[in-house]
């Protein structure tokens, strides 16, 4: 029998989980009431030949019997029932505006702000996060990257990476992104904007790389901030943090940060050091849609 606890924050993408679970054969029951959690479990049990998995939703819209989750959680532990808890989290920015892009309102909110929603429901919620099984920090994924990381750890059953890498470039001129725990500007770098044939092009483009690659300032730079990142993860994933960014920049963003952020990319893909991995471009199109 396979018993998952889903929970979480508010909009950090329980739904999108549940679809998923479901995807994969789990029999989902979502915001069920506390007081049946302990009986449902054991029914499950009893079922157990037609019911070998089941996800159950829990989260701060049970009200006040939140607080007995945790009892009743230790009595089903008690019985011998083993349990996998897995957390959704997100950064306060995320979820708020994630909220507002919906124009849902938040369970706890009532008449004051999402803010304190969020903070109420943190404080609510936090003894979950603290026995969870799995941390899912959802505040760089994509719907997409969510899917991936669930599936990875409940049908090919890999390890799980608590820490999840994000490798950005971006254009200064558009802003350093908010979100960026690690910022690195490349505007030193060979700039292939001032050759005519080049412009046009993205770091994506093989002649970009070999323009900014071609001179041993780049060569040099690259060596050491692959080496200092490398240094870096592994202390990230000790310390227990769940979202890294990289932000790599340039002007534009659209030809040296490209090609920087993809080879610091394909260099901690050819790594095992237990993360996941993602590469965004965020201002890579901007210039082209203003027409330069």
């Amino acid at each position: 029998m396979k018993l998952i606890i889903l929970t979480g924050m508010s909009g950090a993408g329980k739904h999108t989980a549940f679809k998923t679970l479901e995807d994969l054969g789990y029999n989902c029951v979502d915001n069920l009431p506390i007081p049946l959690l302990k009986s449902f479990v054991e029914l499950a049990w009893k079922n157990e030949a037609e019911t070998n998995k089941v996800a159950v939703g829990i989260d701060v819209r049970s009200g006040e019997s939140i607080e007995t989750v945790e009892e009743t959680l230790n009595e089903i532990e008690a019985d011998g029932k083993e349990v996998d808890i897995v957390f959704l989290d997100a950064e306060d920015e995320v979820l708020v505006a994630r909220y507002k892009e919906t124009r849902r309102s938040h369970p706890l909110a009532m008449k004051e702000s999402i803010y304190d929603g969020i903070a109420l429901e943190r404080q609510q919620i936090s003894f979950l996060k603290d026995r969870a099984d799995y941390v899912i920090d959802t505040t760089h994924l994509l719907t997409k990257d969510l899917k991936a990381e669930l599936r990875k750890i409940f049908l090919e059953h890999q390890t799980f990476k608590s820490l999840f890498v994000t490798v950005m470039s971006f254009g200064y001129k558009y802003g350093i992104p908010q979100d960026a725990d690690l910022v690195f500007d490349v505007r030193f770098l060979p700039n292939p904007y001032y050759v005519t044939d080049l412009r046009p092009m993205t770091g994506n483009d093989q002649p970009i790389r070999d323009y900014v690659m071609k001179s041993d300032v780049s060569k040099e730079f690259l060596e050491k901030l692959k080496d200092m990142i490398t240094f870096l993860i592994p202390s990230y994933i000790e310390e227990g943090k769940t979202q890294l960014v990289i932000a790599i920049g340039c002007t534009g963003g659209k030809h040296r940060s490209v090609t920087i952020a993809n080879e610091i990319y394909q260099n901690l893909l050819g790594l095992d050091e237990g993360f996941g991995l993602r590469i965004e471009h965020r201002d890579i199109e901007k210039d082209r849609k203003r027409g330069k």
